[in-house]
């Protein structure tokens, strides 16, 4: 099975092109483009890891080395689409025009965190696994009722596709042919769990043949794989053709989330060496220096310009009021369960021991 979906690699991890033919399409010019949102989405997961070690964020969920997969993805829409994170898919929600303050907002527990820009359709983060496959397949068979062109992107793990929501998620878009596009980053392992522990299949690619949805093995380390296959999908599903499933075979380096200790269950040492080799700004870095193209200059202008966005985006976020956890209780239904009033009840009970 894994001989029938090959990764697909467009620059190799030397900064070579394999298949010359696309070289043109991917101009020095976007490369750069593609690497500057790759280097912003980077500094600010890295500063989000410092903002939680101090105290100063919640737990926090990194995504470093899985910039490509994210980044690339996101361009590949259009500003009508619709994109579907998990809760670890900041790189693609920042790259699609969510807000840098409400991203942050998302950590400290503020609503304004699941709130996009009025122009952008983005899906609240999903922390239940798999449960934003349905709400794409959704959205996407409503936009085609509709008889929109709109196309829904949907972002999950290898864990996800463990769960009933992938499969029937899969099976609806087969049946009723709807624009969606199915995104899974591969990065080997659920949370501590190694994919050939939580699965028997050698590639989550195959696991579109049941659905009779193509399917595609890409290397998600390489931005320009990722742009070019997203990009194809999402007009394949824009055109009326239907869904496609993407395996983007990645790494992320460090943990889990911030609650989480990785030395436990994987031997960071592959982290280290797939920074030296695999890692997708790299990839592109390499490839621009041997085209003559890399520009230091260039490089620290936009480590300024990044990190003082950082810095603004981080002053506003600590400058608004504190989460008020009432608003665990707000918005949930339009008429609150009984569970969920009870629940209430029982929170205003202890906040008044409390007080």
């Amino acid at each position: 099975m894994i001989d029938q979906f090959p990764i697909v690699q467009y620059i190799n991890e030397n900064g070579v092109f394999t298949q010359s033919e696309f070289e043109e399409e991917m101009t020095p010019a976007l490369l750069q483009q593609l690497y500057e949102k790759m280097l912003r989405a980077r500094l600010l997961d890295r500063k989000c890891i410092k903002l939680q070690r101090q105290g100063r964020l919640g737990t926090y969920a990194p995504f470093e080395g899985q910039e490509a997969a994210q980044v690339g993805s996101a361009l590949a829409l259009e500003e009508e689409d619709w994109i579907f994170p998990t809760y670890r898919d900041h790189a693609a929600t920042l790259t699609f025009g969510h807000s840098m303050q409400n991203l942050l907002a998302y950590w400290v527990g503020r609503i304004e965190g699941s709130i996009p820009p009025e122009d952008k359709n983005i899906f609240p983060p999903a922390v239940p696994i798999a449960s934003q496959i349905l709400h794409a397949t959704g959205v996407a068979w409503a936009e085609k009722k509709k008889g929109t062109n709109h196309v829904s992107l949907v972002y999950f793990g290898d864990g996800a596709t463990s769960e009933g929501d992938f499969h029937e998620g899969l099976n609806f878009a087969s049946v009723f042919n709807v624009p969606v596009v199915f995104f899974n980053q591969n990065n080997g392992y659920a949370i501590s769990v190694p994919i050939e522990k939580q699965m028997k299949s050698k590639t989550i690619a195959q696991k579109g043949l049941a659905y009779d949805i193509p399917s595609i093995r890409i290397d998600g380390n390489d931005i320009a794989a990722v742009y070019i296959e997203t990009k194809k999908a999402v007009e394949r599903a824009r055109s009326g053709e239907g869904p496609t499933l993407i395996e983007a075979v990645t790494w992320r380096y460090g943990a889990h989330t911030t609650a989480d200790d990785p030395t436990r269950y994987r031997d960071q040492t592959e982290s280290d060496s797939r920074r030296r080799t695999t890692d997708p700004l790299l990839r592109i870095e390499t490839y621009l220096k041997n085209t003559n193209v890399w520009d230091e200059d260039w490089l620290s202008k936009i480590e300024d310009q990044i990190s003082e966005e950082i810095s603004g985006a981080v002053d506003n976020m600590e400058g608004m009021p504190k989460a008020d956890i009432d608003d665990l209780f707000s918005h949930i239904f339009k008429d609150p369960t009984w569970q969920l009033e009870q629940q209430r009840k029982h929170h205003l009970a202890v906040k008044g021991g409390r007080d």
